[in-house]
């Protein structure tokens, strides 16, 4: 199992408040801050595109590990498909921005578990190609752009926000370990969130330009459907995850959950048997989408809340609707062995 060595995360200056999103949208301020748990939120500054802000996170997260960019076999990007530019593939520029210069590119996409999903991957090709020594997912995010305040059918996504994140994974230690992933999806969700123009079934055109903005198709459906399987499907997959490395979630020293309104982050933990300490809640952060497990551990590990001998677990969530679980333990050298504390 490969070693998470570093990580970076790129934040724009600029912050959208509860109180400006409570002046958009007509919420009372108190409901933004207390039911939907945005105090504020990174929003982009003029040259924050996606694919660059994950170049920024990428740069950090090789300086951290003390790597080369030329060391790295390969560039997975996690960039949303709200990016610097429609029908457009970001992992070459991610690489070029770094100096990945030997590195072959690739992007993937699950909505807001797509980190889950890339580790999985990069899971993989540890496993399959031996001369894969060192893998660097990155990406950035900002699909806060494709939020109408107005429209109270996606109240649960006022929180998107912008920024990059990016790891650094190698097959040697030390560091943190990757020891499980987990994914699960609900194919019955398949076409609720969407942007409904610009693709090939209704075309962009000056007539529909203004509707090119994330909706919800059937949100009764997706209000029932979620009431019945979302905290179950975090639970799955995360105890999932946690068997399949041999833990149970009595065993978890750290949750690294994305943010989602107060109420479901304390069901989850509760569900668990994990107390408030355990996780960080992302009120300052809103939703870096598939970003935020990448900002949590970097949060946590700043705040003395994880160190060597932690058992950590990610979890995410993203529309369409996915599901994903990463266990992983963080590992020191002792006398020249690997061992964990």
């Amino acid at each position: 199992m490969p070693y998470l060595r570093g990580l970076g995360v790129y934040l724009p200056a600029p912050r959208m408040t509860s109180g400006a999103i409570a002046a958009a949208s007509g919420l009372p301020e108190w409901v933004v801050r207390e039911k939907l748990g945005i105090h504020q939120k990174p929003v982009p500054g003029p040259g924050d595109h996606p694919a660059r802000m994950a170049g920024w996170a990428a740069a950090r997260a090789l300086e951290e590990a003390g790597l080369e960019a030329s060391a790295v076999d390969v560039v997975i990007s996690i960039t949303d498909e709200h990016k610097d530019y429609p029908v457009w593939t970001s992992a070459p520029l991610i690489a070029q921005m770094v100096g990945a210069e030997r590195a072959w590119a690739f992007d993937i996409n699950q909505k807001c578990a797509t980190f889950i999903t890339a580790l999985a991957v990069a899971e993989g090709l540890f496993a399959a190609r031996a001369e894969v020594q060192h893998v660097l997912i990155a990406g950035g995010y900002r699909n806060g752009d494709l939020i109408d305040y107005t429209d109270p059918d996606v109240r649960f996504m006022y929180d998107l926000a912008a920024g990059g994140g990016a790891a650094v994974l190698s097959r040697e230690g030390p560091g943190i370990r990757l020891r499980s992933t987990r994914l699960k999806t609900d194919a019955v969700l398949a076409q609720t969130v969407r942007v409904p123009v610009g693709g090939t079934a209704e075309p962009l055109s000056p007539e529909n330009v203004g509707q090119y903005r994330l909706r919800v198709a059937e949100p009764e459906l997706m209000k029932s459907r979620l009431e019945a399987v979302s905290i179950s499907g975090f639970l799955e997959v995360i105890g999932g995850a946690l068997q399949d490395a041999g833990y149970t979630p009595a065993d978890l020293d750290y949750l690294a959950l994305l943010h989602m309104k107060p109420s479901a982050h304390r069901a989850v933990l509760e569900r668990l048997g994990l107390s408030e300490s355990q996780s960080i809640y992302l009120c300052d952060y809103g939703h870096l989408g598939q970003l935020d497990p990448i900002l949590s551990l970097k949060l946590a590990r700043e705040a003395g809340s994880i160190g060597p001998g932690s058992l950590i677990a990610l979890a995410a969530a993203g529309v369409g609707y996915h599901w994903g679980a990463a266990v992983l333990r963080w590992e020191e050298r002792v006398n020249g062995s690997l061992e964990e504390t």
